[in-house]
């Protein structure tokens, strides 16, 4: 669906609903994501924020100015591209108002399957619209920026920085940023006793699981963590704790194309399995030869996956052993010694 919401996000400008932007303009661009084209005319300098890794790479390798969060001010507009994470569209919609110039333009779109039209209606609560236009399944919708800070205001109180158990900060848009995930908790309550040595949490998110290893092992002599989320890597670094032997090591890092340069004694992993709403089992079997690739020889693996998973195909080819150590009713959790 992404594909087509960016369609829809710069089609008031292929309408002339909204002027073009004119050379010497600077566009700021949040949620940008690759597969865009720029409609004839458009000529602002755009600025690109995202903070998923491979879009990112995607986005800098064709040849944009992107980064992982949003710098300066008096943008002369903005876009915001909105996915299914209202908190995360309600911030980013916020952002763009206090980073664009005074009546600033700001144009949203989004997937009318991804709960744009609701988002567009919360947003006309807030402040005046100047217009909207449904388009590739999707809608668009655009305001300038106004005189007082209230509406901004509102849609960061409606979405503050969390604090899980009172001892995790997340925010919204992080994968589980408002719990702890049961398929994690499931996975580190059945870690066996003895792990030692060096240790990588891969698809780490917000640290969860990374943190529980550095409190049940504190005997650690290194922990990495890698993650393809910029934001819930940097919350991550304000939720490990100081119980291991070495400094925590945190990488910004896609799995599926970036290598891993240092080897392993154990892996601890809750893959992703989905881009869309529809299950994509390929993405964690891509994660698991990955981590293969990354554990010395006779290292572990321990994985948790959605019972559904078709997983113990893939381990059994990487691994020389693989064994089920638990399941409930939605999850199970995989052991495979390389």
């Amino acid at each position: 669906m992404s594909a087509e919401a960016l369609k829809t996000l710069f089609h008031p400008f292929e309408a002339e609903a909204v002027a073009l932007p004119r050379m010497g303009e600077r566009v700021l661009f949040l949620g940008a994501e690759p597969g865009f084209r720029q409609p004839d005319g458009f000529e602002a300098t755009l600025h690109l924020v995202q903070g998923f890794r491979p879009h990112f790479r995607a986005l800098q390798a064709a040849g944009f100015t992107v980064t992982q969060r949003a710098e300066g001010d008096g943008s002369d507009a903005a876009l915001v591209l909105a996915g299914r994470h209202r908190g995360l569209n309600e911030l980013r919609i916020a952002e763009a108002i206090e980073r664009v110039a005074p009546d600033g333009l700001v144009v949203v779109a989004g997937g009318k399957d991804e709960g744009i039209a609701s988002l567009r209606r919360r947003i006309e609560e807030l402040l005046p619209l100047d217009g909207h236009l449904p388009k590739y399944h999707g809608i668009a919708f655009w305001f300038r920026r106004p005189s007082d800070p209230v509406a901004a205001e509102t849609l960061r109180a409606a979405n503050p920085p969390l604090l899980v158990e009172g001892r995790f900060h997340t925010a919204p848009g992080m994968f589980s940023f408002d719990r702890i995930d049961t398929g994690s908790k499931l996975l580190v309550d059945n870690l066996p006793g003895d792990l030692r040595g060096s240790i990588a949490d891969f698809c780490a998110g917000w640290g969860y699981v990374a943190a529980e290893v550095a409190e049940r092992f504190p005997g650690l002599s290194g922990l990495d963590l890698h993650e393809a989320d910029f934001d819930a890597l940097e919350a991550a670094k304000a939720n490990i704790g100081t119980g291991i032997t070495a400094e925590p090591r945190f990488f910004w890092i896609d799995l599926l194309s970036e290598a891993v340069e240092r080897r392993y004694d154990a892996i601890v992993m809750n893959p992703p399995f989905h881009r869309s709403r529809a299950a994509e089992p390929e993405i964690g079997a891509g994660m698991i030869r990955a981590a293969a690739k990354a554990l010395k020889p006779g290292g572990r693996l321990f994985v948790v996956a959605n019972r559904q998973l078709p997983y113990e195909r893939i381990l059994s080819a990487a691994f020389s052993s693989h064994a089920e150590l638990a399941r409930d009713g939605m999850f199970k959790v995989l052991s495979a010694r390389r």
